[in-house]
């Protein structure tokens, strides 16, 4: 506790406010409703408010968006960084002019209402409380104006609370939405709000640069990923720092996104404007995460009214008084007792003037009354409450998400601000050695300053690329990872059809030998009939019962024509032979049509089976069967059928096909 006044105070921050994952507590509060301010031009629902505050959103987003460039980028450079085709189109053209300019103009306002959010709180360091004053203006976002009036959240009793007890929150037990004074009322509320959605938006920046077959670096993909995740943490649990990052930020990006759109409007900007931009985004990292860290260290003391209470003494006269003697007695051992001389004195001066009202209102040395006076004296006591200002101390921080925010932003800028002061301190320590060329101090800094933001981009471009190669190796290794696979079920389902393939392939073997037994034990049975015949009178029974013998004894079938000349020579045999040639003809047709049915049908059934077990899978192991088939299909033959074609005769078979003789 501190009596004499408002103090500063730098101190370690609390363990209390160290805590992963941070408290939801309290909600974000959405702006004030109905305003139509330029601090808040129109009401945006609570519910909706905070639903797009949900940690997925951001998360999601910006994993996604981290990986996507890093593959594009890679494959952007496989391919020769080649424009894309809807690069060159004139819709392309038209949306990124219209692009830059919605954003150069977007970003110009948001900073201009932080400025007007600013210039409404701010009480200035010449104020009534100095320092501390501009400090609490900055600290504290919620409640009036005015050094220990904000509005707090208090995490040990999860209510929000004000220590100045003339200012009341409101209906709901949160702060008032009609105060005014504090950066979340006067426009961070509702412009913050927005810029942290236009995070998701301006990655377009980057599908433009893809599109047109350029890199895209690895200092915009870090800025554009991290700056989501913070604007969310900032925003969502209502962290003091993020007043700033949305006005240097918005203030920088209406000045890039200016230059974005001269350049597409094909106006050559010189090359020293990139580089003051990129020096100047570089200088927000390192001042950003300087003022985000100081929050967690400042503490300071602000005016509580306290109360105490007062016992204050109240006497009256009593009704009734004692007698004369008693009262001369009682005076006696009064005046013996208690009474100072000099008062006692007095009473009896006043007295002997006549004055008793003055007589009865002296009192000893000890304040009381004493004499006659005494007895018709009754004293009570009362409580009283009474307040008066003590200065407490109180941190700059109250809440565990509050605290977050600010870790988080420290991690995310922490890398590129200690990167610059490496490369700062290297460049300025060469350039001031007793070697240097140009030893001057103020040549030496500004230098140095734009070594570091070389160095810094040099270095975060190489990470990048590196992430890029290790992402697009792990991308090759997942991608040949999936072809063996494919590969090993491919075998696996070439085994099997192979498998099946060999039992088809013996299958039909089988059957086509067991055809060729089937026709060869035909042809036997034709020969042994002609045999029995014993048609020996007619020269082309002879020569037909010769041809018959020959193609039987070579395994081959006889031809349709060539049974229908043997059946002519029959016919014209002697009478005596009519009966063989009856039985020759029941068994050609008996014995010969079903085997030929039979064969057929199991032919045709194997050649349904291997043509569906091939069709999309060779066959190593059916060659045998597809070279017959083939061989069978230039001779116009049945597949698997051994038929003779009876224009492939030799001609010492062509007489058999003429007319016999009479």
């Amino acid at each position: 506790m501190n009596m004499s006044g408002p103090s500063l105070r730098i101190s370690p921050p609390s363990w209390s406010l160290f805590k992963f994952p941070p408290d939801s507590a309290p909600p974000a509060l959405p702006p004030p409703p109905d305003q139509h301010t330029f601090a808040s031009p129109f009401t945006i629902p609570a519910d909706l408010y905070n639903d797009l505050l949900a940690p997925a959103w951001p998360i999601t987003i910006a994993t996604v968006y981290a990986i996507t460039v890093f593959s594009v980028n890679a494959s952007n450079r496989r391919a020769g960084n080649k424009p894309w085709a809807i690069s060159k189109t004139r819709l392309f053209y038209a949306f990124v002019i219209a692009h830059n300019v919605f954003l150069a103009i977007y970003s110009a306002v948001t900073c201009a209402a932080m400025v007007r959010a600013l210039r409404h709180t701010w009480s200035g360091a010449s104020s009534e409380n100095g320092l501390v004053g501009a400090v609490d203006t900055l600290c504290k976002m919620h409640g009036p104006r005015g050094l220990g009036d904000a509005a707090t959240y208090n995490s040990s009793t999860n209510l929000w609370e004000i220590k100045n007890r003339l200012i009341h929150l409101g209906t709901d037990g949160s702060p008032d939405a009609t105060d005014v004074g504090r950066l979340w009322n006067e426009g961070l509320a509702f412009w913050g709000w927005f810029f942290y959605l236009s995070k998701f938006y301006e990655v377009l920046d980057t599908f433009i640069i893809l599109a047109k077959g350029k890199r895209s670096s690895t200092l915009q993909t870090y800025h554009h990923a991290g700056a989501m995740l913070c604007m969310w943490a900032g925003i969502r649990f209502m962290s003091p720092p993020i007043w700033m990052f949305v006005l240097v930020n918005s203030g920088i990006h209406a000045l890039m996104y200016t230059y974005y759109t001269i350049s597409a409007l094909r106006f050559r900007v010189p090359q020293t404007v990139k580089r003051t931009l990129t020096t100047m985004q570089i200088a927000q990292f390192v001042a950003g995460v300087s003022f985000a860290a100081a929050h967690l260290f400042i503490s300071y003391t602000v005016p509580v009214a306290t109360p105490y209470t007062m016992l204050k003494t109240v006497s009256s006269t009593a009704s009734a008084v004692s007698s004369v003697a008693s009262s001369a007695i009682s005076q006696a051992a009064v005046v013996t007792a208690t009474a100072n001389v000099g008062a006692f004195l007095k009473k009896l001066a006043y007295r002997a003037a006549g004055e008793e009202g003055l007589a009865e209102n002296v009192r000893n040395s000890q304040g009381e009354v004493f004499g006659p006076e005494a007895e018709r004296v009754v004293e009570t006591i009362r409580r009283e409450t009474r307040y008066r200002n003590e200065y407490r101390e109180i941190p700059c921080i109250d809440t565990t998400g509050q605290s977050f925010a600010i870790w988080l932003n420290i991690i995310y800028l922490l890398p590129l601000t200690a990167l610059f002061v490496r490369f700062f301190i290297r460049s300025y320590t060469r350039r001031t050695s007793a070697s240097a060329k140009h030893p001057t101090q103020r040549h030496a800094i500004s230098k140095a300053g734009k070594d570091a933001v070389h160095g810094v981009d040099r270095e975060i471009e190489s990470l990048g690329k590196s992430a890029e190669d290790g992402l697009a190796s792990v991308a090759e290794k997942a991608k040949s990872m999936d072809r063996k696979h494919i590969r090993e079920e491919v075998e696996r389902i070439r085994r099997e059809l192979r498998d099946t393939s060999n039992a088809t392939i013996h299958q039909t073997r089988s059957s086509y030998k067991e055809s060729k037994d089937a026709v060869a034990s035909f042809n036997r049975k034709v020969a042994k009939s002609l045999e029995e015949a014993q048609v020996n009178g007619s020269a082309s029974v002879e020569r037909a019962r010769e041809a018959a013998s020959d193609l039987a004894s070579k395994g081959q079938d006889i031809p349709e024509r060539l049974q229908k000349k043997l059946e002519e020579a029959l016919a014209d045999a002697q009478d005596d032979a009519h009966g063989a040639e009856v039985r020759v003809k029941q068994e050609v047709e008996e014995t010969g049509n079903g085997i030929r049915e039979k064969v057929m049908e199991e032919l045709k059934e194997s050649g349904k089976q291997r043509e569906t077990k091939s069709e999309n899978e060779e066959q190593p192991n059916g060659g045998v069967v597809k070279e017959e088939e083939d061989e069978d299909k230039e001779n116009n033959k049945p597949v698997g059928l051994s038929t003779t074609n009876p224009n492939d005769l030799d001609d010492s078979y062509a007489d058999i096909l003429k007319k016999p003789d009479a």
